[in-house]
């Protein structure tokens, strides 16, 4: 017969391992909650050069995004002031010479033989268009 020291014993230590084994299944279950989590300081690439590639490393930041917002912002202002106030000719003469639209940028020499005219004619229509979005530009306080 057991002693009911004993069975009391006994059951504190059967108390204290079904605790214990609680905890081991609590801590299991938390960690499964966090098991997709990736850190942005993990490798996830390392070159050849023995460089190690991080989430850091290519994702933008905030300050990449105001950037590149404002800067579309600037572009779509220049597109609408290009057709407002732009001959078509000098519209595509400024696109093929500075690259617009995703273009590479055209030499004069280049841009003269597309239009059948001088490169001397292609400097002063470029400049002339240049000059009149300037103006337009200051006249409407855009910077």
């Amino acid at each position: 017969m057991v002693s009911s020291r004993n069975r009391k014993i006994w059951l504190v230590k059967k108390r204290r391992g079904e605790r214990i084994a609680n905890e081991i299944l609590m801590h299991f279950r938390s960690q499964r909650k966090t098991a997709g989590d990736v850190s942005l300081s993990e490798c996830i690439e390392t070159g050849k050069d023995g460089n190690a590639l991080s989430l850091i490393d290519i994702i933008s930041s905030d300050e990449d995004l105001f950037e590149d917002l404002n800067t579309r912002e600037l572009y779509r202002r220049l597109y609408d002031a290009m057709e407002r106030i732009l001959s078509a000719r000098e519209r595509e003469i400024l696109i093929h010479r500075y690259g617009l639209g995703q273009r590479l940028p055209e030499t004069q020499k280049q841009v003269s033989d597309r239009f059948g005219i001088s490169r001397s004619y292609v400097s002063r229509i470029e400049k002339h268009a240049i000059e009149k979005l300037r103006m337009f530009f200051e006249e409407n306080d855009m910077k």
